[in-house]
């Protein structure tokens, strides 16, 4: 009689899944899958937000490292027209120690026979009204309105000069505006101060606060 082999049985296939602990750990190996893609894309996400707003502040600090720096390259231009420029008269000079006699005799003002210095120059083009234009741009940070010293405008500048605007109608521009070179800012007129310059523009300049004659920047 044959011998019948004896035959091991095969390990059942589903006896790893019958086990108490395997349906939980493929939950929790899913379940860290799927919690790594979402701090992987929120990663991404963040990192694009950040370099999009540091992208957006490089540009902003920029165009205002521009707007400074051309502002500082601005050099003090004629407060009207060069059209005028051969026609404009220096009725009254600045009054410096150090000038010679004449100039410093140009630079008295006088008042009910009182004498004072000049602080910046009178000027005139042919005794009639012109316009007056920002020497330099600023902003406006004063508008004073006084009819018997001349009305006038006080424009500060980013490189911390200051120009003054005095003996002007037709005001164009308010306190806290912004002003371009060039850019007109009233009209000249006469006043009860002066009454002897007639129509003109009393134009003063400051640097660091204290006033500086207007020749050393300006060819008049």
């Amino acid at each position: 009689m044959r011998e019948e082999k004896q035959t091991t049985p095969s390990p059942n296939k589903n006896s790893w899944q019958k086990k108490p602990w395997f349906w939980p750990s493929i939950y929790a190996g899913i379940a860290a899958v799927l919690i790594g893609l979402i701090f992987s894309y929120n990663a991404i996400i963040n990192d694009d937000e950040e370099k999009e707003v540091a992208s957006t502040n490089n540009e902003t600090t920029s165009q205002e490292t521009v707007i400074e720096t051309n502002a500082r390259q601005e050099t003090l231009k004629y407060p009207f027209s060069e059209d005028h420029l051969d026609q404009v008269q220096v009725l009254q000079d600045f009054y410096d120690v150090t000038a010679d006699e004449t100039t410093r005799e140009n630079a008295l003002l006088v008042f009910n026979q009182t004498f004072s210095t000049s602080s910046g120059v009178s000027l005139s083009v042919n005794g009639e009204p012109f316009e007056v234009l920002a020497a330099m741009s600023g902003e406006v940070t004063e508008v004073k309105l006084d009819a018997f010293t001349g009305n006038k405008i006080v424009i500060t500048h980013p490189n911390g000069m200051e120009t003054q605007y005095s003996s002007v109608t037709d005001i164009l521009v308010k306190e806290g505006d912004t002003v371009e070179q060039g850019q007109p800012l009233a009209t000249t007129t006469e006043n009860e101060w002066n009454p002897t310059a007639g129509n003109h523009l009393h134009f003063q300049v400051l640097q660091d606060g204290e006033h500086v004659n207007p020749r050393n920047f300006l060819a008049f």
